[in-house]
């Protein structure tokens, strides 16, 4: 597809401009941009700085860093790479390193064009700043400092900032504290070991710098489908300088864009100087639904049009579909679904790593990965819309209940679900994981109103997903209304006499005595199958703490036997613990680095029909062995 007036490159810091294919691969976001940029990633001059004397010192004017780091990684590996270690470097309480480098003044191309600049970290931090030539930057969103370590955030750069030789100086502090989002990374109320793991903070992701239009649509896509009737709601967002009269523009095309257009509209609009979101709405006709079976996708090219002509373009892909919970059943695209999932914890995994890890979990015969309160490359949820994986996924929580930590992880959620309402593989998020960040979930009426507020948000603002207000136990019931869209419990046990009895007994309604806690906290809550139930966590197979077999030929067969069992029951789906090995916990079944299989593909795939008494055919999840 030929663009007209394209963003306009740079021509000598990218000698080779990548391919559509190959330009998907390079950098971690999920929406594209049709120009060229200059990767920032690769040696940076490094130094701790144990006293968090930096600033006081004016280190953002540079010299002061000895050492090297590759960007991105760890800053626990980078200061053991400084001590001449292998291991990473443990840390407590806190933090403070500090990164530098230098890079030429790309040129534009010669056409004068409404363009800038525009410095992209993929993620970083936790408490980011930056500064270009001595001076500190403020990212698109105002902030001095930026918070939070899980998604991108960006800078703009006019060309009269740049000289012949630029600096780049990064400051990034981390803490234990536990009011930050920090998954199961620990903190000063969850010490490492067990289920709690070595904190990898810093530098995690790429960074780099690119062009971009004055006027422009941000890199950010939410896509809500309505199947019955082919439409498609964008909500975009744009970023202006110039106030004035424009034009969206939408084009669908099928995957390959070579095509002619499905779908094409105009959206005349006046927009004021700042950031805004706009809803267009475009249909597509005969279009084929997105699936585990069909991951049918889609291609949309948006682009931003001034009065003169000039256009501003994202693009990215999608799918049409829906996500359902309807009595005791998931329904996708009016369909019932078994969500025959597993838990993955990436860890330290890298792209390439997770990349091996997704095409193995879909070997195994999972239809859905719950992606466990952590950030993944965003290319992942891509990779995922690609090969037919759903997904359900979790906001890294804090460790401690309080006003601030609850403030804080809003704003994760916010920044997550700004970067990640694109990919139609995302059908289900989960606010909170057995308590944690929520501890006083049952007793204290401030945090259960939080989390019934955020889930009425996303019934609002994102209706395209199911939302889990607490998972594993202590849901909230309001009225005797379940604040959660699925009633989910974690539940282990080696045995399977004990298995069956705990099944049996969430089937039955019983609300107390079968996790750990209480399943539902807040007003009285009656369960008659209005709802679907999800064993959201099981196995654990040779996890210490948990029991269970010794070797992978027992582990292969009790698998069998727990999911025989789960089938055997009004059960909507369940989630297998865990996918790979990770610190302590031993249960994987996935080799982290390899992706090779240790039980037999297919094991996870379940059952396919449900219990005699009801005729309706379960949507097959079939393995994929690529």
């Amino acid at each position: 597809m030929t663009v007209p007036n394209p963003n306009f490159g740079i021509t000598k810091s990218t000698s080779v401009i990548p391919s559509p294919e190959e330009f998907k691969n390079l950098l971690p976001r999920v929406v594209l941009r049709p120009n060229t940029y200059l990767l920032l990633d690769g040696e940076w001059k490094f130094c701790y700085d144990p006293d968090d004397k930096g600033l006081s010192e004016n280190w953002h004017l540079g010299q002061h860093c000895n050492t090297t780091a590759q960007w991105p990684g760890s800053v626990e590996m980078h200061l053991a790479a400084a001590k001449g270690l292998k291991d990473p470097v443990t840390w407590q309480d806190k933090v403070v390193v500090w990164y530098e480098r230098e890079f030429p003044r790309p040129e534009l191309n010669g056409e004068t064009t409404p363009s800038m600049f525009q410095i992209t970290f993929g993620a970083c931090g936790y408490e980011t700043r930056v500064w270009l030539n001595g001076r500190l930057l403020r990212t698109i969103e105002g902030e001095d400092v930026h918070y939070g370590e899980y998604t991108s955030f960006s800078y703009e750069i006019e060309e009269t900032d740049l000289q012949p030789v630029n600096r780049l100086n990064v400051r990034i502090a981390d803490t234990m504290d536990a009011e930050i989002p920090r998954g199961k990374q620990e903190s000063h109320v969850y010490k490492r070991g067990g289920i709690w793991y070595q904190t990898n903070t810093g530098a995690v992701r790429s960074v780099w710098i690119e062009t971009v239009e004055r006027n422009r649509l941000r890199s950010r896509i939410g896509v809500i489908s309505e199947v019955e009737d082919r439409l498609v709601r964008f909500n975009l967002t744009t970023r202006i300088h110039d106030p004035g009269e424009y034009t969206i523009r939408l084009k669908i095309y099928p995957t390959e864009k070579n095509a002619e257009p499905l779908a094409t509209s105009d959206f005349k609009l006046y927009l004021e100087a700042g950031q805004k979101e706009q809803r267009v709405v475009i249909e597509v006709p005969d279009a084929k639904l997105w699936s585990p079976e069909s991951p049918n996708l889609y291609c949309v090219v948006a682009q931003l049009i001034d009065a003169n002509g000039y256009e501003a373009e994202i693009e990215a892909q999608f799918g049409l579909r829906k996500i359902e919970a309807r009595g005791r059943y998931v329904y996708l695209n009016n369909e019932q679904i078994y969500l025959d999932g597993i838990l993955y914890q990436p860890g330290t995994a890298t792209y390439e790593e997770m990349h091996r890890h997704f095409y193995a979990m879909k070997a195994l015969g999972c239809n859905l990965v719950r992606v466990h309160i952590a950030g993944v490359d965003p290319r992942i949820y891509n990779l995922a819309d690609e090969i037919g994986l759903l997904l359900w996924v979790e906001v890294p929580s804090p460790h401690s209940s309080t006003a601030l930590s609850r403030q804080n992880h809003r704003a994760e959620l916010l920044r997550m679900l700004a970067l990640l309402e694109t990919n139609p593989s995302v059908i289900i998020w989960s606010l909170y994981n057995e308590d944690w960040g929520a501890q006083d979930i049952a007793t204290n009426p401030e945090t259960r109103q939080y989390i019934i507020d955020m889930y009425h948000y996303f019934m609002i603002k994102h209706p395209q997903y199911l939302v889990v207000d607490n998972d594993g136990w202590h849901h909230i019931s309001w009225e005797g209304k379940l604040k959660s869209d699925l009633l989910t419990a974690h539940l282990y046990t080696p045995e399977l006499d004990r298995w069956k009895e705990l099944l049996d007994r969430l089937t039955n309604g019983e609300m107390e005595g079968v996790a750990a806690f209480p399943l539902v906290v807040g007003d009285p809550f009656f369960y008659r199958r209005q709802v679907p139930l999800v064993v959201s966590e099981w196995g654990g197979f040779g996890f210490p703490d948990y029991g269970g077999p010794k070797d992978a030929e027992e582990r292969t067969e009790r698998i069998r036997q727990f999911k025989t069992e789960l089938r055997r029951r009004p059960i909507a789906g369940d989630v297998y613990t865990q996918a790979t090995n990770i610190e302590y916990e031993r249960n994987g079944l996935i080799d982290a680095h390899t992706g090779e299989l240790s039980v037999p593909p297919g094991l996870l795939l379940s059952a396919f029909t449900l219990p005699e008494n009801d005729t309706t055919e379960i949507k097959k999840a079939g393995a994929n062995n690529q």
